[in-house]
């Protein structure tokens, strides 16, 4: 009996790796409002970032707002390897990174360490 339950709970366990590593998750996506001729989003950095995945409208000035609640010093840092910018993100303060919107395309971030991602999609 004891063999069947190790052999279920093995199962079980493989299956939650498999689906934690190769499934598809649902991902944030946020399209900027465009006031006045500017365009921003607010991004929460807490275990990782929310939303995952923001896009902006091509040629007009952005702003990310980035407010990190986690203490985790991988998240104290932001890094946009496209832009040139490798900006550090104080805890519970808000910090504002302008984007270059002149060229239409998918361009990542990351964290510090590159253990957490976003996607920046100008079109």
């Amino acid at each position: 009996m004891i063999k069947l339950i190790v052999l279920i709970g093995g199962l079980v366990l493989i299956g939650f790796i498999t689906w934690w590593f190769f499934g598809k998750h649902t991902v944030q996506e946020v399209q900027a409002n465009v006031t006045t001729d500017q365009q921003s989003i607010d991004i929460d950095v807490n275990g990782g970032y929310s939303p995952e995945r923001v896009v902006l409208k091509q040629g007009v000035p952005a702003v990310l707002n980035f407010t990190r609640q986690d203490a985790s010093s991988c998240l104290d840092r932001v890094v946009f390897s496209d832009f040139g910018i490798n900006q550090e993100l104080p805890q519970n303060q808000q910090q504002s990174i302008k984007i270059d919107t002149s060229k239409p395309g998918e361009y990542d971030w990351a964290c510090g360490m590159d253990m957490f991602h976003g996607k920046l999609i100008i079109k």
